[in-house]
């Protein structure tokens, strides 16, 4: 999972997005201009090392299904750890089932191991694993913090380290914090790739932000902002319902509402790969 590309955004967005003709379409250059600091293993894995995880990974455990062949999948690696302990690949790989099999504890025992083993390369993950798996945003903050202080501001799962810290201080009702960083995450992909380049998520987030605020009317514009990208996106439609009821809008809310009910019911709702696992922040589940 941590190896994969991060230009895969666009095809997330894509593949996943019942309204993706309404997406603003962000071209290779921009996506790799934005990730142009991917990180590569910190860990030079030897020959015997890459050997193992050939056999014990990608020709063992990658021929079964962690969900429903989880034994002979964590056989697979268990092997491949006892021949190379020292290779934080496999104990990433390991850990990687439990937090999809919402098994947090377990997994987070093996992933400890790989940060352990290459801290450049698996701290983020792991942060980004407190914070949307494990929802642990104290101890998130913590790991993109160091991770921050190694390396600056990079990319992980498709976000940047300080999109996930934005989020964690929204989650723990550190509203202007959280307004300032999402802000400024905002700022910073518009500056990479141009006006209105930004991800739909980190807009909408954004307003979240300004709604928790009582920020009505930003938090509008943000949604709005949020609704240029995403056109069908039903929990922009709900929360800027709730907006224009308290500004005493009542018909225009009750028409985004009903608007907010449609399109959640038809699926249309956050649409991050990891979003199959984990509803994310402020996310309504409307079936």
């Amino acid at each position: 999972m941590t190896n994969t590309k991060y230009t895969i955004i666009c095809i997330l967005i894509l593949a996943s997005c019942k309204d993706y003709d309404q997406l603003k379409d962000i071209s290779e250059t921009k996506v790799e201009a934005y990730n142009s600091k991917e990180k590569t293993e910190a860990q030079i894995y030897t020959e015997d090392q890459q050997e193992i995880i050939d056999r014990y990974v990608y020709n063992c455990a990658d021929k079964y299904s962690y969900r429903f062949n989880h034994h002979r999948y964590q056989e697979c690696l268990d092997e491949g750890i006892k021949k190379g302990p020292n290779i934080s690949y496999l104990w990433q790989q390991k850990a990687m089932p439990y937090f999809k099999a919402r098994k947090y504890e377990v997994g987070m025992q093996y992933l400890d191991k790989a940060v352990e083993l290459n801290k450049v390369r698996y701290l983020p993950y792991r942060g980004f694993i407190k914070c949307i798996f494990s929802k642990n945003y104290k101890e998130a903050i913590k790991d993109f913090e160091a991770i921050k202080a190694i390396e600056g501001n990079s990319i992980v799962m498709d976000h940047s380290y300080n999109f996930y810290l934005a989020l964690s201080h929204l989650q723990l009702n550190h509203f202007e914090k959280a307004e300032e960083m999402f802000q400024n995450d905002v700022n910073a992909q518009i500056e990479q790739w141009g006006e209105k380049e930004y991800h739909h998520l980190s807009i909408f987030y954004l307003g979240v932000t300004q709604y928790e605020q009582k920020k009505w009317k930003e938090a509008i514009q943000s949604f709005d902002k949020t609704l240029e990208k995403y056109s069908m996106f039903s929990e922009v439609m709900y929360y800027k319902s709730t907006c224009l009821y308290e500004l005493g809008q009542l018909e225009e809310s009750r028409e985004w509402y009903n608007k907010a009910i449609e399109n959640g019911k038809a699926g249309n709702t956050i649409s991050e790969a990891n979003s199959l696992y984990e509803n994310y922040p402020y996310q309504i589940l409307w079936n």
